[in-house]
């Protein structure tokens, strides 16, 4: 022990000596790059006098005038003379620069080259090894090899760790890490007098084993992810993607191994015979920013689509400003642009279009069953497909031997709701027919009637298919009206309290969203298919030729054998309605088919006449058919459960390549070159395929210096509040260096080495002493270490909007606890969307939800890029058009205004006061609010002024009872008549007053 500590002393006086010593990458080279490289760096085109300084043998080399650096003599070195120089003339950096070295700085420098000039290069660029753990003074005080670090660099700087926090201040801490939470009073109380050894441990693995782990940290992961529930550009409409995020949050509490979660997220796709869970984790780089804008030019954003992938990719993985060397060479890291295009060939190699419709469910997509219904859909997919094939096999064979017995009208479950001999009309007249037929939209039914144009032989079949789903309402028309006129046709179905319910078809312009969907084909006297249009939810879509149609959307339905060809842009100047009904029953396909060929069939038509008679005389037919028709309704019943979600697809009709863009622009492509990574980085090995399932196995492969360290610091960053590096999305020379480089190595390697396992290193963190500590700070610690840097306190920073906004909810009661789903519309501030939504948006206008859709956790609230969920905005959210891996943190007074006044604040404001009044005393109804708020009780000269605010608020609304009752009736959520209007108003104003605490925003 005695040796033990005469070794540690004569450590300790080497300190002076250790701490003056100058390290090229924390100290050199963060001045070359940010006051030279421009100039002298990795760039070629903006490189003058072929000078580089990022390279050790550029720098070293003798030139004409002497070496730019020579050890261990400054007034010999060309880089100490010129940025040293009393003349403004060879000072450098030049004043054009608008670049000034500091006296410290050229003190640095200098020091520097005394020292012998040691290169080591960029720290980032070299595979980790696992530093030995160092030794420490205080050999009691770390709990495992983190604290070794932390506290060696400590003693070296001559400071000690803070004590340990208080159980309380450890059970919030541990809860808003672990679960985004707060902790139950409960929970607390059990911790705080749990007096075994490992109470601590125990609270730590279950909050790890809490499904609201994969919420907490999928949030984060978002972010990077850039996910969003619209678009992003033109009219920013809705994209249904949600699916992904459930994903997101089920791999991190399922503890998926983050190799195998890059992979799957990268390529899922490429895998072989991928899961449904693999294609939709490829939702990542559909997460991207789209358009659908008429005026934009595929090529350039191809380039854009592919760019975002590329920095998205850069950023999440590497920690690289890759997108630097969009237009050029990087002109501070040794990222070529030929590296950047060769990233990108990458992901332009996709089925992706250009152009996302401005729906919702842009090919590649993918339907994605209700959790009840998959193990049966693959099935009834498959039983519908081979009985559909049977159908046509009978079809094909009763063609070849055609009947020509008449055939009696298709109506045999239909009602006809207008029948005229003939109802002839001119153009643009409205036609009324009557009928007191009650409709019931509870069911699937159909609509279906013909029509003759005047003066040709032609006729128009309109045909529409209508489920409404879950939506029982009952639709009572007291008429139908048929308008012909223009480009339009439409049928309108009146009554309905007022209102209408419109099938159209024709005049794009005059389509809006919601409308049922309608199809209209045209036939000459011959029968032959003259054109097609579908509207489809008010939106435009044209298929081509004889491809078949399969389209759900939503709740409308239109027969997959209808043959479609033409645009079907005709005009109606007028015409006769020969028949018009309505089936009480959605058709299977060979019943539409039916219905499709009925002017066939009614012309005599000998083909479809073998049809009909297949439809009404072959038993075995009809068996076939009634069996198509059960699966079709049992298919139809799972997709209106089922959500869709964007996926990717490799194209393989070509190998994967891009164009080098010359200064970045689209219209300029240069070199051609292949899938591969930065030559500064390992290579791929040869076993990699090159493509996106290639890229992510060199991500994740063991010599990737880069993936390990970044993933790393970011979940340091989640927990701590800042990243060992602090500048997480950059890691080159323009980063800031790390604080701790052995701890983030050692941490990086303990990843790869316990495979990948991301609650291993949660937990190895958060049972660290050093997380452990308090957060308290005195003077002295602030002035040695003000911003926590050496992590010689706690860690304490204000929480982000989501956490503050699900803390309010949680500790009310008022918080739904249900994971995943669709996103929902909470509170928001009028105006917001629509300030920014073109007319043809469908999130133009923002509807609020209502129920307990209100109080679900902030991550499903519903992300509109151009218009960010305004709470969330407020307090630094990104917009999520871009990849983002580290928040901005402020602290304004619009934050204030919203904790203190916003209806969802106020509301859970209320809630938790209604909580506090089942007890009696108002020490009681203080002590409950401050447990679920604080996890502990106030002091007593807190409690004094909480008493007084309280009185002081009861004495107002006593005299004030129509501000009581405003204030009682703010927001959905209804409280207790019962309760005294005037204690419920103050205790709420009690509870908003202690919600917006600094204790309860900060973690």
């Amino acid at each position: 022990m005695l040796l033990l500590r005469l070794v540690f002393a004569v450590l300790l006086a080497m300190v002076p000596a250790l701490a003056a010593t100058v390290d090229f990458n924390r100290d050199v080279r963060t001045i070359l790059s940010d006051n030279c490289f421009r100039c002298h760096g990795p760039d070629k085109d903006s490189r003058m006098s072929e000078l580089r300084l990022d390279r050790k043998l550029d720098a070293f080399a003798a030139r004409a005038a002497g070496a730019p650096i020579v050890p261990n003599n400054p007034s010999a070195s060309l880089v100490y003379q010129r940025i040293s120089s009393a003349k403004m003339a060879l000072r450098m950096p030049p004043a054009s620069t608008h670049k000034t070295l500091s006296p410290a700085q050229i003190e640095t420098v200098k020091r520097w080259i005394e020292e012998g000039a040691p290169w080591s290069e960029q720290w980032a660029f070299t595979t980790p090894t696992r530093p030995a753990v160092p030794p420490v003074g205080q050999g009691t005080w770390p709990r495992n090899p983190i604290d070794n670090f932390v506290l060696a660099k400590l003693e070296t700087a001559g400071l000690s760790p803070t004590g340990e926090a208080s159980r309380r201040k450890l059970a919030r801490r541990l809860a808003l890490d672990l679960t985004g939470l707060p902790p139950e009073p409960a929970d607390v109380e059990a911790f705080v007098n749990d007096g075994s050894a490992d109470a601590y441990e125990r609270l730590v693995d279950r909050y790890l084993a809490s499904p609201h782990y994969g919420e907490h940290r999928a949030r984060y992961w978002l972010d990077a992810a850039r996910y969003a529930d619209t678009n992003g550009i033109h009219i920013d409409n809705y994209r249904e993607i949600w699916p992904y995020r459930d994903w997101v949050i089920n791999a991190f509490n399922r503890n998926m191994p983050f190799d195998q979660f890059t992979i799957e997220q990268i390529a899922g796709d490429l895998l072989p015979n991928p899961t449904m869970d693999q294609l939709v984790a490829t939702g990542f780089h559909r997460c991207n920013v789209t358009t659908n804008e008429a005026g934009i030019i595929p090529a350039e954003f191809e380039a854009i689509y592919a760019k975002d992938r590329v920095d998205t990719t850069g950023a999440v993985w590497l920690g690289l400003t890759v997108g630097c060397a969009t237009c050029h060479d990087h002109k501070f890291d040794p990222i070529l642009q030929r590296d950047h295009y060769a990233l990108a060939a990458f992901f332009r190699n996709t089925t992706q279009p250009v152009m996302d419709g401005n729906v919702s469910d842009t090919n590649p997509v993918i339907i994605v069953p209700a959790k009840a219904d998959r193990a049966r859909w693959a099935g009834v997919v498959d039983e519908e497909a081979g009985v559909v094939e049977k159908l046509r096999a009978s079809e094909k064979e009763a063609r070849q031997q055609p009947s020509t017995k008449p055939v009696r009208p298709l109506d045999d479950d239909s009602e006809i709701l207008a029948r005229p001999e003939e109802t002839t009309f001119a153009a643009k007249q409205t036609v009324e027919l009557a009928s007191q037929a009650q409709l019931d939209v509870s069911r699937a039914f159909t609509i279906a009637f013909w029509m003759k144009l005047p003066e040709t032989e032609n006729s128009v079949v309109v045909f529409s298919q209508y489920d409404r789903g879950d939506d029982k309402k009952e639709i009572k028309p007291r008429g139908m009206v048929f308008d012909v006129g223009g480009r339009m046709a439409r049928l309108r179905l009146t009554g309905d309290e007022g209102k209408n319910l419109d099938i159209r078809a024709g005049n794009l312009n005059q389509m809006k969203e919601g409308v049922w969907t309608h199809v209209a084909v045209s036939y000459d006297g011959s029968g032959e298919r003259q054109g097609f249009t579908l509207y489809l939810d008010g939106k435009h879509v044209e298929l081509q030729g004889s491809e078949p149609l399969s389209k759900v959307s939503g709740n409308f339905h239109v027969s997959r054998p209808l043959l479609l060809g033409g645009d079907g842009r005709r005009t109606f100047p007028g015409g006769a309605i020969r028949d018009f009904r309505i089936h009480k029953r959605a058709l299977s396909d060979s019943e539409a088919r039916l219905l499709y060929r009925w002017p066939e069939i009614a012309a005599g038509d000998a083909g479809a006449l073998a049809l009909y008679r297949l439809r009404h005389e072959d038993p075995d037919y009809q068996a076939l058919a009634q069996q198509e028709a059960k699966l079709v309704v049992e298919r139809r019943a799972m997709r209106r459960r089922a959500a869709v979600t964007h996926v990717m697809v490799e194209r393989s009709d070509q190998k994967p390549f891009a164009n080098i863009l010359f200064r970045g622009m689209y219209d300029q492509p240069r070199d051609r070159v292949e899938p591969d990574v930065p030559n500064a980085l390992p290579p791929m090995r040869a076993s990699q395929p090159r493509n996106r399932l290639g890229l992510a196995q060199w991500l994740v492969d063991p010599e990737n210096p880069l993936t390990a360290r970044v993933t790393m610091n970011r979940l340091w960053q989640e927990i701590f509040g800042t990243g060992i590096v602090r500048t997480a999305e950059d890691f080159g020379s323009q980063g800031e260096p790390p604080s701790h480089p052995e701890l983030l190595d050692w941490m990086a390697v303990e990843f790869r080495e316990a495979g990948w396992d991301v609650k291993k290193m949660v937990r190895l963190l958060v049972t660290s002493a050093t997380y452990r500590q308090d957060a308290m700070v005195t003077p002295e610690r602030l002035q040695a270490d003000p911003d926590n840097r050496l992590l010689s306190r706690g860690p304490r920073f204000r929480m982000d909007g989501e956490m503050i906004r699900d803390y309010a909810l949680a500790s009310s009661g008022l918080l739904n606890r249900t994971i995943g789903g669709p996103s929902v519309k909470p509170y928001q501030p009028a105006g917001v969307w629509e300030t920014v939504a073109m007319d043809d948006s469908n999130t133009r206008f923002y509807k609020r939800d209502g129920g307990d859709k209100l109080y679900r956790r902030s991550m499903y609230t519903f992300w509109k890029r151009s218009a960010p969920p305004a709470s969330m905005d407020i307090f630094n959210a990104p917009t999520r058009e871009a990849c983002t891996v580290r928040r901005e943190r402020t602290n304004t007074p619009l934050q204030a205004l919203v904790t203190m006044n916003d209806v969802q604040f106020m509301e859970a404001a209320r809630a938790l006061a209604e909580r506090s009044l089942a007890v009696r005393s108002l020490d009681a109804r203080i002590d409950l609010v401050s447990a679920r708020l604080l996890a502990r009780t106030l002091e007593s000269n807190e409690r004094e002024i909480a008493r007084r605010e309280y009185q002081d608020f009861l004495r107002y609304f006593d005299s004030h009872p129509a501000d009581a009752k405003k204030l009682i009736e703010a927001g959905d959520h209804r409280s207790d008549r019962k309760l005294p209007a005037a204690e419920l108003s103050a205790m709420t104003m009690l509870v908003n007053q202690m919600m917006n605490l600094d204790e309860v925003l900060v973690k």
